[in-house]
């Protein structure tokens, strides 16, 4: 650790009565930063010498208030060495608390990181998904593993953060554990929270993220255009297993349900209305968000073919659907059969926001409650491709142009059987009138 610059002032602050009595403060600066106290004694400014910051004479009393100010002096330069040997943070606040006598907090980051982890725990399913614990159990893994492999240590207190530790965890996990950028700004998101927490709870006086402005990398996935989608439908699998695992996953696409939600479908969740419309009416396992989707055609296909299956009645479920492992292996496998470049779960929800019901004209309000989105920016991002999208409004230019040009070229055509119909006296008769409205036009000109 670097050495810090200090330095120590005593000096005299007036007081609101006219008095040559003043307060005797102290005053500790390090690296620009500085921090004042009152010692709670007063002192004749006239027996002061403000340049020494001490007191005047040989008086007892200067004597008694000099050694005091020399102890206070002695006892900061000692903590400084402590602190610097201990490879600890030298901070204005530190060293004033010392003096003070306040007790430096001494709690631990993964200590607390694991008392918010057992908090998630107890909440779920009531408030958060099983997923969500799991995913803050990685994160604190990833934390830990960090400070091992920088500090040695098996855990740090929570005044050693600092925007340095921050910006190496960033670089650790982008380097060491091979983290793309959003997957490392995401275990970095879920780290800021513990920080936050422990700056509400006053464990630590700042946030040391203030200055870190992650930038997220843009990624385009792609839907199943309308053409695969319909490869994807009509191809005949003589293997059973690929046509369950391709049924389900067309399911999804006439749905919008995400894996975990199509695996724990429930017959009771199917509802028919008066009009005798099939619907899903359920709750989102990820994030207990309310979700009513009408069934189309094809996903009611899928649904009575499977009815029967032993799976389905075993488990009074819709569809017998595997592992997500499983059907992502068999989906690869599915792809390769069909020609399409890639298949994975979640490409069939993005096919269902986008190519089925956004590229029909579906209203995005409409698509994000049935995606159960909280917010239709969610939303946008299953918007179709730029490509799409261009292909479509130009299509739309296209056509109002032509139609503008055929309605231009009928007038035409129209002034043309109009004037065919005049004879040459009402002709010339009408030759002669423009022109003289030409003549007045230029005369008032």
């Amino acid at each position: 650790m670097l050495e810090k610059q200090l330095s120590i002032n005593f000096f005299l602050k007036p007081s609101r009565e006219k008095s040559d009595l003043r307060g005797v403060y102290l005053r500790i600066t390090v690296d620009g930063i500085r921090k004042e106290t009152s010692l709670s004694h007063k002192w004749d400014i006239k027996r002061w010498n403000q340049k020494a910051g001490r007191a005047n004479g040989t008086k007892e009393d200067a004597k008694t208030l000099n050694y005091l100010l020399d102890t206070i002096v002695s006892k900061i330069t000692k903590y400084k060495l402590e602190l610097l040997s201990n490879e600890e943070p030298i901070t204005a606040s530190v060293l004033m608390d010392y003096i003070q006598g306040k007790g430096t907090s001494k709690a631990k980051v993964l200590e607390e990181f694991q008392k918010h982890n057992d908090e998630i725990f107890r909440l779920v399913p009531k408030e958060y998904a099983i997923g969500t614990h799991e995913r803050y159990v990685t994160a604190r893994s990833h934390v830990a593993e960090y400070i091992r492999y920088v500090y040695g240590k098996d855990d740090i207190e929570f005044r050693e953060l600092n925007y340095e530790f921050v910006i190496g965890y960033e670089y650790y996990l982008k380097t060491v554990r091979a983290c793309s950028n959003n997957t490392a700004i995401k275990y970095i998101s879920n780290f800021k929270k513990i920080v936050l927490r422990a700056v509400a709870k006053g464990i630590i006086p700042s946030n040391p993220f203030v200055q870190y402005k992650p930038k997220k990398t843009k990624l385009n996935k792609k839907p199943l255009s309308k053409q695969e989608l319909s490869i994807l439908e009509n191809k005949e699998f003589i293997n059973e297993r690929l046509e369950t695992v391709r049924d389900v996953f067309i399911f999804q696409c006439y749905t919008g349900l995400a894996y975990i939600d199509v695996f724990k479908l429930k017959k009771s969740d199917i509802t028919k209305d008066e009009e005798g419309n099939f619907w899903i009416r359920t709750n989102r396992q990820k994030t207990d968000a309310n979700i009513t989707i009408p069934l189309l055609p094809k996903a009611i296909q899928i649904m009575e073919k499977y009815k029967d299956h032993p799976d389905c009645i075993g488990k009074d479920i819709v569809l017998p659907v595997r592992s997500n492992q499983k059907m992502n292996e068999y989906l690869k496998e599915i792809a390769s059969l069909c020609e399409i470049s890639e298949l994975n779960t979640h490409k069939a929800r993005r096919t269902f926001g986008s190519t089925v019901t956004l590229g029909n004209g579906v209203p995005i309000h409409v698509v994000k409650e049935m995606l159960g989105h909280h917010s239709v920016k969610q939303t946008e991002e299953y918007a179709l491709t730029e490509e799409e999208s261009i292909k479509t409004e130009m299509q739309i230019l296209k056509d109002k142009l032509e139609g503008k040009a055929n309605k231009q070229s009928d007038n035409y055509t129209d002034l043309l059987e109009s004037l065919k119909k005049l004879d040459l006296d009402k002709l010339t008769q009408l030759t002669n009138f423009i022109n003289q409205l030409n003549c007045n036009s230029h005369n008032f000109i």
